[in-house]
């Protein structure tokens, strides 16, 4: 496997163990993680890249128990979230991990605070308002708590929706293709402020993107093809990315030939 990293001095966020995902079953079946096997370390920004249909959302999505796994472990802060319940999985998803999406999700009626805070809001919990506060400070939206999303710019909008996620202080934040509906300003805007969370407020961060620059600004880049990490590359440069893309694209057309 190429990029060989150095072994890791931050305790385990989240850990796959001979993860499997297949959906259905015979000769029609689809094998879309195939025993994966990888670590993600608390307080780093890794990137999950690869073509359409190479594992990448599959793993994002079994990772933060919003799909099911075939077989093998998921181990999450000592448990393995692949033996939980319903009833388990949700109460982890509201209070444990944070999600960013692509649309932005954020409620037209409500001001960017009322946005922000109604994760508390649903759950009739009180906010801290020193972190609401550090992340506001943070994300550049002080001056736009008043403002409800139609007067928030795409980027502004992306960003409040990532201060919504983190306002439950999350082990785990799970972005989803998090600067595809973005302008390459209000994408540099959104992946800088991502970076800075996990540097200045301890976060940890797994995006999944298609886009090479997009994965420049994590700490690490793993990429998926045919259900495999067939790459794990330390601190990633957008060069570095795109050529590795393109080689696994003519890999599959040649395979496909």
């Amino acid at each position: 496997m190429e990029g060989v990293v150095t072994p890791a001095v931050n305790p385990t966020a989240i850990e796959a163990i001979d993860l499997v995902k297949d959906y259905g079953q015979g000769d029609t079946a689809v094998h879309a993680l195939r025993g994966v096997n990888v670590r993600f370390e608390q307080g780093r920004f890794t990137a999950i890249m690869g073509p359409s249909g190479s594992g990448k959302s599959t793993l994002m999505h079994t990772l933060a128990g919003l799909d099911s796994a075939t077989s093998g472990r998921i181990v999450f802060d000592g448990a393995d979230i692949t033996k939980m319940n319903d009833n388990q999985l949700t109460l982890l998803r509201r209070h444990r991990i944070g999600f960013i999406f692509q649309s932005f999700n954020l409620l037209p009626m409500f001001t960017a605070e009322q946005n922000i805070l109604m994760p508390l809001t649903l759950a009739n919990e009180r906010p801290d308002r020193r972190w609401f506060d550090q992340l506001v400070r943070t994300l550049g939206l002080k001056e736009r708590l008043d403002h409800r999303p139609n007067e928030l710019s795409g980027g502004q909008q992306q960003r409040v929706a990532i201060a919504r996620a983190l306002i439950t202080k999350p082990s785990l934040v799970f972005a989803d293709e998090p600067t595809g509906n973005l302008d390459s300003v209000s994408s540099a805007e959104v992946l800088s402020f991502l970076k800075q969370s996990v540097r200045e407020l301890g976060q940890t961060i797994i995006m999944v993107t298609h886009d090479a620059v997009a994965a420049s600004y994590a700490d690490r880049a793993i990429v998926f093809a045919d259900g495999n990490i067939v790459a794990d590359v330390p601190n990633p440069t957008a060069e570095r990315m795109s050529d590795l893309l393109m080689a696994e694209r003519e890999r599959a057309t040649r395979a496909a030939i």
